[in-house]
Parts: structure tokens; sequence; C-alpha cells
């Protein structure tokens, strides 16, 4: 699938999410990468060979100081080409990358599992 389309199912699953995590992308940037580069991938799962669907980097919300104010913004990047592999059918493409959306804009939130559970993501 080319990068336009993709980004196209990332809208239409950035509409799908509970309006919380879509007021917190306002001071998110969304970054789409074919792929995570081996040394992150490692360096969350412990095996570089790891495919991850997303990832979230800056500082999280609850963490944040007055002195970070000019940092640059957080950034939640997908992985495309992973979340394509492992689910090709276009619904399950689109939900994965709801849930994958919504599991990083919960990092960025300081939120934990059991928050996300209680918003129906497990």
């Amino acid at each position: 699938m080319n990068r336009r389309r993709f980004e196209k199912l990332v809208q239409q699953a950035l509409e799908k999410i509970p309006q919380p995590f879509q007021q917190a992308l306002q001071n998110v940037a969304i970054l789409i990468e074919d792929w995570p580069d081996p040394e992150i991938a490692e360096e969350i799962t412990g095996d570089p060979d790891e495919w991850l669907y997303g990832l979230f980097s800056g500082t999280p919300l609850p963490e944040r100081r007055l002195e970070d104010s000019g940092d640059l913004p957080a950034v939640i990047t997908l992985y495309q080409r992973p979340l394509e592999e492992d689910f090709p059918n276009h619904g399950d493409l689109v939900e994965e990358i709801e849930i994958t959306l919504v599991h990083e804009i919960a990092h960025f939130m300081g939120f934990d599992e059991e928050t996300l559970r209680e918003f129906g993501y497990d």
C-alpha cells in the first residue's frame, strides 16, 4: 500500500479514538515510517527482529516541567510495514492502527494499562 493510502487509514483511525485521546494529540506529532530501526526494536523488546507497530518518544505529560516548554514536541511513530504484514484485512488494519495510536497516546498522557482497559483497549 502506498503512503498516501496508509495516511488515510491513520486519519480514519484518529477519527474513531475517544475524545480525551484526540485532545491530547494537539501536543503530539504523528510520523509514519516503513520499519522500526532494529536498535530501537531491541531496546524496547529485547529482540532486534521483533516488530513494533508504534513508538512514543518524548516526555510524558505528567513528567513535564515549565523548563520543558522549549523542547521538541512529543512524537508518535507508526510503522507501516509491520502493521500491513500482520493485518492484511482492511478493517483489521484500521482497528490495529487505532489501538496502536491510543496505546502510544496513553504513554504520552501517562496512563497505565488499567486506564486503557477502562477505555476498552486491552
